[in-house]
């Protein structure tokens, strides 16, 4: 097959091969191949263990309400590659990316350099299509990490650190402060941050990497309250919308009346969050974020595969939520304690996961469990998971087929069925209810935010 009629999934599978490659120089000597579209855009980057992609989501849908040409850059995907790079909250198409990602292996082939890794491909193509779309506003998440990410090649004008715990031990070192100096590699002297993290130990370093590295730091959870203003449906509306949350958001400049359809008490947190974000850019002379741009970009936005509720046709309810960590798992179960009537739970992790600290809060609500396997080549085998946590055998069954574990969860509508653990499970079956019920709708295909 000629290069050119590559797809995006083949171009780069090729690259995977490179694996996870923490440093900036290649990513660096790449850009500057290529123009330097980095610095074509301001970036607003956004670090932390979970949370973040949800964050530049709602700041993203602000910063689009707002009239801001906004690019936004999240990993990994659910379902397409494509979901990663969006503009004014679109994905990217598929002809474009590839094209990009041509334009990218090509640079680096005639300089001479190594091949990219499947990461630093793509965030250099963000960075091309931002720039070559005029956009803006950059708004990018980081992968993993922080201060050796491909990301942290750009220079943010503002950064952001959300929630930090233990997750990638391995790369990011193994107690709360290690982690938390490496996220904390995204800051930049003089120009500020705003961090909501409520472990002592994760505040305090990054409270001492912001005073090594001269970065404006506000700690926003004692800056910023949120207050529930009212409950709404747990899952889904006779019109078939989810249903989220009323909140009340009071900043030390001004106070929010906000509709938030993302669900989990967790989320108040990163909604605070990019409120502030946006408050604070409007003082950088972002002047068109005001309260009414703020609340309509929130109401707008939507994240697929993070607490997202489904009602199939026969009725049976369905939460969609990559919980891939202890952390994560624990708001899954704070929401799921409040859901009447029997749970499924249908789960399935890589081999890198705490599997006891993520099933630990979740194994007590749950009537049944169905172990599958995810996507990937470092997916557990339903086995290896039985292995490694508390599971009661009379009430668990073990299918390493996805479609079979989801025609056996299937197979009781009156049981709420809960899918979680690895993106590389959720992305796949929710694909898979799309094929058997033409829902939910494919994450291409959702405009995350607000309208421009």
């Amino acid at each position: 097959m000629p290069e050119s009629a590559k797809g995006c999934d083949e171009l780069l599978s090729q690259l995977t091969l490179f694996g996870i490659r923490l440093g900036l120089d290649s990513t660096r000597k790449l850009l500057d191949r290529l123009g330097n579209p980095h610095l074509a855009t301001p970036a607003v980057l956004i670090a932390g263990t979970n949370g973040k992609g949800s964050t530049a989501a709602l700041l993203a849908s602000m910063a689009t309400a707002s009239g801001y040409r906004t690019g936004l850059y999240t990993s990994p995907h659910l379902e397409e590659v494509e979901e990663r790079i969006r503009l004014d909250g679109l994905s990217i198409e598929e002809k474009p990316l590839r094209a990009l990602l041509e334009r990218i292996l090509d640079a680096s082939h005639q300089a001479g350099f190594p091949p990219p890794t499947y990461f630093e491909a793509l965030t250099v193509a963000a960075w091309l299509f931002f720039a070559e779309s005029k956009a803006d506003l950059a708004i990018l998440e980081v992968g993993l990490g922080g201060r050796l990410d491909a990301t942290n090649a750009c220079h943010p004008i503002l950064s952001l650190i959300t929630e930090i715990s233990l997750d990638h031990q391995q790369h990011l070192g193994t107690t709360l402060s290690a982690i938390a100096r490496e996220k904390a590699g995204i800051f930049r002297t003089g120009r500020p941050a705003l961090a909501w993290t409520e472990a002592t130990e994760a505040q305090a370093q990054l409270v001492a990497s912001a005073k090594e590295t001269q970065t404006p730091l506000e700690l926003t959870h004692s800056t910023t309250t949120v207050i529930e203003k009212g409950l709404q449906q747990l899952l889904l509306a006779d019109e078939g919308q989810a249903q989220g949350q009323h909140l009340l958001v009071t900043t030390p400049l001004n106070a929010y009346d906000l509709e938030l359809s993302l669900k989990g008490h967790h989320q108040r947190h990163n909604l605070a969050l990019a409120v502030r974000a946006a408050e604070v850019l409007e003082t950088q002379g972002w002047g068109s974020f005001d309260s009414q741009t703020i609340e309509r970009g929130v109401a707008a936005c939507r994240w697929p595969g993070r607490l997202e509720a489904v009602s199939l046709p026969n009725g049976q309810q369905v939460l969609l939520d990559a919980a891939h960590n202890p952390d994560g798992a624990q708001n899954l179960a704070d929401f799921l304690g409040n859901i009447d009537g029997e749970l499924t739970l249908v789960f399935g992790v890589v081999d890198d996961k705490d599997v006891p600290g993520i099933l630990g809060p979740l194994l007590p609500l749950a009537q049944r469990v169905i172990l599958t396997m995810a996507t990937s080549d470092r997916a557990l085998p339903p086995r290896a998971i039985l292995e490694l946590a508390p599971l009661a055998e009379a009430n668990t069954s073990l299918e390493p087929n996805l479609e079979a574990a989801l025609e056996i969860a299937l197979s009781a509508p009156t049981s709420t069925l809960v899918i979680c653990g690895s993106i590389f499970l959720v992305g796949p079956a929710r694909k898979s209810l799309r094929r058997r019920f033409g829902m939910p709708p494919a994450p291409t295909s959702i405009r995350l935010g607000a309208e421009p």
